[in-house]
């Protein structure tokens, strides 16, 4: 079990905090081993210890529960935390949402002394620890961000640049990895950032089949190359595609007769044929003989002989993988 601890501090976005949380709940609700806490800080005040959680499934501690606090959101909403933090592992996660700035940046000292400890501690112990939009002040208040590149909402840039030049401000992108610190940009970009660490824990597909119940678009970062044949045409809102790439990704080593696709779509194979073209730029064929590619072209790298990918991804022999790789610019 994964746990995801959110920081709030007073004046969180509503949103940076909401659209993470959402995935990870998204994917709990799907079997994915997520359980969720929320720690409330106060600036000035040390955070207690102890243990205050709930699951992915289950709402937020009700208001008569010993050890919680409330946390104005800067939308007026008032939210429920612990004043306790749980116990953490290395597979843990700790998160910080943004928070309403003033012109400027924020001015104070976005988290207390003790949160702050907590965050290096967390890393330093082998966790990782993330922030959305402002969230990344937080982080460079713990010195998480000394020689690393890192980013957070475009307004706020040149202020996280200017008061800790050691940390390399990249400009632009919607996140940015750097070892086990993972920053984002404002607002809606935590939805991107949290689906990007579902796929990088659990595969692209965990990724996609998360935004797909959430309807939102899989993206990836703006920071790197687009890479991963199943996130790079996961771009659209057409059900009946997703279905068919649901089965083409869970089984693309094997046959997939396209009547069996449409079966699974709910279409004719006309019509999926047209609506797959239409969504993603490949046939269903295509597609599957980009994953085969794709993932070939990791195992050559890895040392196979091509023979040994070829099979592995399901060709009878080198050949196609051959003219597949020729016809790839």
């Amino acid at each position: 079990m994964t746990r995801i601890a959110f920081l709030l501090v007073p004046g969180v976005h509503l949103l940076d905090l909401a659209g993470p949380a959402q995935v990870f709940s998204t994917a709990a609700d799907g079997g994915l081993p997520y359980r969720l806490s929320y720690v409330a800080d106060r600036p000035g005040a040390e955070p207690d210890t102890g243990a205050g959680e709930h699951t992915g499934t289950t709402g937020p501690p009700g208001a008569g529960d010993a050890g919680t606090v409330s946390v104005a959101a800067a939308q007026g909403l008032p939210l429920l935390a612990s004043s306790a933090w749980p116990h953490l592992t290395a597979a843990d996660i700790v998160m910080v949402p943004g928070w309403r700035w003033g012109r400027g940046g924020p001015h104070a000292p976005p988290v207390s002394r003790g949160a702050a400890r907590r965050l290096a501690a967390h890393h330093a112990a082998g966790g990782l620890v993330a922030s959305v939009c402002a969230g990344a002040f937080a982080l460079a208040h713990a010195g998480l961000l000394d020689g690393r590149r890192c980013t957070t909402h475009h307004e706020l840039q040149d202020a996280l640049a200017r008061r800790h030049p050691r940390a390399a401000v990249v400009r632009d992108v919607l996140y940015v990895t750097d070892g086990r610190v993972v920053t984002s940009a404002g607002i809606a970009s935590g939805i991107d950032l949290a689906l990007h660490l579902l796929a990088s824990r659990h595969g692209p597909g965990a990724a996609a089949r998360t935004a797909r119940a959430m309807v939102v678009y899989t993206r990836r970062n703006g920071d790197e190359p687009q890479a991963g044949i199943m996130l790079r045409h996961r771009g659209h809102l057409s059900d009946a595609v997703h279905r068919a790439q649901d089965l083409i990704d869970a089984g693309y080593t094997r046959p997939l007769p396209l009547a069996a696709l449409a079966a699974e779509a709910g279409v004719s194979e006309r019509t999926l044929t047209r609506r797959f073209t239409a969504a993603t730029g490949l046939t269903p064929l295509r597609y599957q003989q980009e994953l085969r590619l794709e993932r070939a072209e990791h195992l050559l790298g890895q040392g196979a002989t091509a023979d040994a990918a070829a099979r592995a991804v399901g060709f009878n022999d080198a050949r196609m993988l051959r003219r597949l790789r020729a016809r790839t610019p």
